[in-house]
């Protein structure tokens, strides 16, 4: 596979595929893999100069750095990662992140080795009552937003050091305006099991996920710097469907209004020593540190490297121009999604796919888990 950055219209114009696939991230990636194995005629266009998306990753001092913050590939669905083992061999890295708040280090995700450094409690059931009294304390019986859920969860002591702000630095919004669904997922466990997620298979490839990546588009033309929506009548009149995986609001030139989004910005930097924290991924929960996270490359795939990369993630409100990440849960980007979900249920040739094209967050197992099943209904 030889991708080339940008690509001349007038080039292809006499050539016709059977799908063109806006964007080489994961979704664009998996679809194009099962297009091709069925053996269609695949175009794969990206505004980036690399394949990727997000997950991509660039080998610095010996270490596949995560360009785009920590993704660790994780799930329950057997077929999903029988699926990936095709293209990829994962190593036994287990997610057990670190709070940092002001000096003071806490297991995540919230366990008894969390409850032990709060309260000094040793046993679950002692963790359980203070969680229980402080519930009752906050008066609160049916969770109406993040705050109330995070300390339905685990306590007032634990959400004022540990979440609200961490995840008000996240979201740059008052936890109480905030919907309680964005928490209910967080590991809570009166066991010492530092495994932050409840899943059956967990790691991330050997060789970083470029190399993934590369294998899944094999076979398929690929052009890089390449705006789609620049020329959209143009590149749509080159096959005969389109697999989308960019903004929804953007692909109808926003004329219902923008969607909202947060961006993230990473100042990466190679240090001169092969230990900077210890662990790949320390959260800094205090509100006044303005950074999220600091994420340490070498430990999701260490292989005795004397360098370190370091990356300082901050959030930000999107602005056109920054790269959209996560989109904002609430009901008015809810309600303007849904507006413009119904215009694209019209467009018959267009899939649109991804956390990008249908708005939502999506783990990677069900993004892979989305395009299989996109790809599986699929007659030309």
């Amino acid at each position: 596979m030889d991708p080339q950055c940008g690509l001349l219209l007038k080039e292809v114009n006499a050539m016709q595929y059977d799908y063109l696939i806006v964007g080489a991230g994961l979704f664009g990636a998996v679809f194009a893999r099962q297009m091709l194995d069925r053996g269609c005629r695949v175009l794969v266009v990206d505004k980036r100069n690399h394949i990727g998306g997000n997950i991509y990753t660039e080998t610095l001092e010996n270490i596949h750095v995560h360009r785009y913050g920590a993704h660790i590939f994780h799930t329950n669905d057997q077929t999903v990662w029988a699926y990936l083992n095709r293209f990829a061999e994962f190593n036994r890295f287990t997610n057990a992140p670190i709070a940092n708040f002001k000096g003071e280090l806490y297991s995540l995700p919230f366990n008894m080795y969390t409850f032990n450094r709060m309260w000094g409690v040793t046993t679950p059931r002692q963790a359980m009552q203070i969680i229980e009294d402080q519930r009752q304390a906050a008066g609160i019986t049916q969770p109406k937003n993040l705050e109330e859920q995070a300390i339905s969860l685990v306590g007032t002591d634990i959400y004022e050091k540990l979440v609200k702000g961490y995840t008000e630095k996240q979201w740059g919004r008052d936890c109480k305006d905030l919907p309680a669904f964005i928490i209910r997922r967080l590991p809570v466990r009166f066991t010492f099991d530092n495994n932050y997620f409840n899943a059956r298979y967990q790691g991330i490839p050997i060789g970083g996920y470029t190399a993934m990546v590369e294998k899944l588009l094999a076979g398929a033309e690929i052009r890089l710097c390449t705006d789609y929506l620049e020329n959209k009548a143009d590149w749509d009149a080159l096959a005969k469907k389109v697999v989308y995986t960019g903004p929804i609001d953007a692909y109808f030139g926003f004329r219902l209004g923008m969607l909202q989004y947060r961006s993230v910005r990473f100042e990466t930097e190679i240090l001169d020593t092969d230990n900077f924290q210890g662990n790949a991924v320390v959260n800094y929960t205090d509100r006044e540190t303005p950074f999220t996270r600091i994420i340490e490359h070498k430990w999701f795939d260490p292989a005795g490297q004397e360098k370190t990369v370091v990356s300082r993630e901050y959030s930000s409100e999107w602005k056109p121009g920054d790269e959209p990440y996560y989109p904002v849960n609430d009901e008015k980007n809810a309600s303007l999604y849904s507006r413009y979900k119904a215009l694209a249920d019209r467009e018959s040739r267009v899939i649109f796919g991804g956390r990008l094209g249908q708005y939502r967050y999506y783990d990677m197992d069900a993004v892979v888990a989305a395009a299989l099943d996109a790809a599986e209904k699929e007659t030309l």
